[in-house]
């Protein structure tokens, strides 16, 4: 029996190139997972923001503004002549304040708010004033370190 001779093209060496599918292949799929979650990791709060066509306004400090103020029941009340203890409705205010306001020179008015009312109601009040001829609609707070 003669000798069978193998031929060096047929033997498997050490391969010197690095085979980079398998690598792109597992880079297309993080893309994809990294791209479907990245919305969903947005933090914060779900929040329902009253909506208002109200324009930002600046204050003239020369002239005493009028004051409406807003209880923690929702109220109103306007701060004018005998009649700033009794609460007023919405409309009434805007016709109230539409009134004071054409005699003035100075379109301020200022919003009273407590604390525990609701956004929305002193967000709609501003809008009102603001229909009513208000070119100047700001909000009273207190000094927290004031006793």
């Amino acid at each position: 029996m003669k000798g069978v001779r193998i031929s060096d093209s047929n033997r498997k060496g050490p391969m010197s190139e690095i085979n980079v599918v398998p690598y792109i292949d597992v880079m297309l799929v993080l893309l994809v997972i990294f791209m479907v979650t990245a919305p969903m990791l947005t933090q914060g709060v779900n929040v329902d923001l009253p909506e208002t066509a109200a324009d930002p306004v600046t204050a003239d400090k020369n002239v005493e503004p009028l004051v409406v103020s807003v209880d923690a029941n929702g109220a109103y009340y306007v701060d004018v002549g005998d009649d700033s203890s009794e609460p007023m409705s919405l409309a009434d205010v805007q016709e109230r304040v539409s009134k004071v306001l054409s005699g003035r020179s100075d379109g301020n008015v200022l919003v009273r708010g407590d604390e525990n009312v609701n956004y929305g109601v002193v967000v709609r009040l501003m809008a009102r004033l603001q229909d009513a001829g208000a070119t100047g609609v700001g909000l009273i707070t207190e000094d927290p370190d004031k006793p």
